[in-house]
């Protein structure tokens, strides 16, 4: 398949893109920031290290650009609720003076987005993927050879209106070297403790691959089902029937996972699985948002990944490829003009 293909040769190439060369800007002081593709994640997280007093520039949609312009970033978090001055333009070019990336588009957009920045962006500096998805990082590493690291992001966010992100639970990082050559260790230590000392808890994973995978776990058993019943995650776990499909797509996951060097135990996916409602009852996916909005979503490289991947290991995947197929037809529905 094409895709694979594309995917395959992200993976070969990414593993030899770059190395460390002992000194990145990310170490000085005051690093500046961009965040390419702000919504509802971004704007969080860089809203955050704007508020700590980071130099930060999101470059987002006009509508939200407009609005972060006149009257700041509004942060309507748990804890407080707050409007924070900082940076908002729709051009890319203003990514050139930033030491640190936080890349936050769609995985749809992934590509598209860091060719756009490609002729401004610094030669040293570090892309952080904070995306759905597993293989994100690695599309960003074949496409341009920046340093670029995974983060885990658990957070859950909405954008409520223009300029105005609502903030309903966590907010933590992870990130990793995932298989970068040379020894990042520094770099990486200090994008967390920039994260952290913004009140944005972050770790360096050692093996934040499988750290992914625990998250994508969530985003295959749950994305899909919310955005097809329009859900919150709460409400999602009163029905027995969907607490039995959440299981059979986290059968099919852990097999996938396991040709994928991946091993995650049936007993740690329960418990990654129970967190969920518990933690984000208010929550709708990504995904349930993205159709409620008339967009096309990231189920491809979510169960759509599932699927595609058990056809390379055939291995059967009916519950994810019946969660694909229905978000693709309501996907189809909204995005198709009625005549």
């Amino acid at each position: 398949m094409v895709f694979m293909s594309k995917i395959d040769s992200a993976r070969r190439l990414g593993s030899h893109l770059f190395k460390s060369n002992g000194m990145v800007n990310i170490l000085r002081n005051n690093p500046t920031i961009a965040v390419l593709g702000a919504g509802a994640v971004g704007c969080y997280f860089g809203g955050m290290l704007a508020r700590a007093g980071n130099a930060v520039t999101l470059i987002a949609r006009a509508n939200h650009v407009a609005a972060i312009n006149q009257n700041g970033l509004y942060l309507d978090c748990l804890s407080f609720k707050e409007h924070v001055r900082l940076k908002a333009t729709t051009d890319v070019s203003e990514i050139s003076g930033a030491d640190l990336i936080l890349c936050c588009v769609k995985s749809s957009d992934t590509e598209d987005a860091i060719r756009s920045i490609a002729p401004h962006i610094k030669k040293d500096a570090v892309i952080l993927s904070l995306q759905n998805g597993v293989d994100n990082y690695e599309r960003i590493r074949a496409t341009i050879s920046n340093p670029t690291f995974p983060s885990v992001v658990y957070v859950a966010t909405r954008m409520a209106g223009d300029g105005h992100v609502e903030h309903v639970g966590r907010g933590e990082l992870a990130i990793g070297a995932a298989g970068a050559e040379g020894d990042w260790t520094s770099t990486l230590k200090a994008i967390a403790a920039l994260f952290s000392k913004s009140n944005v808890p972050c770790n360096v994973s050692p093996d934040v691959k499988r750290d992914l995978w625990a998250k994508f776990l969530v985003n295959c058993a749950y994305n899909g089902i919310s955005a097809i019943g329009a859900i919150d995650y709460g409400q999602m776990v009163e029905t027995a029937e969907i607490k039995t499909l959440i299981d059979a797509l986290t059968v099919e996951f852990l097999l996938i996972a396991k040709s994928e060097g991946v091993n995650i135990s049936a007993e740690e996916a329960l418990n990654v699985n129970a967190q969920i409602p518990m933690t984000m009852p208010r929550q709708k996916s990504s995904t349930a948002q993205d159709l409620m909005r008339g967009k096309q979503s990231e189920i491809d490289y979510l169960n759509g990944l599932i699927v595609r991947k058990g056809i390379e290991h055939n291995i059967p995947t009916p519950a994810n490829q019946a969660v694909h197929a229905l978000v693709k037809m309501l996907e189809r529905k909204i995005l198709t003009p009625t005549p």
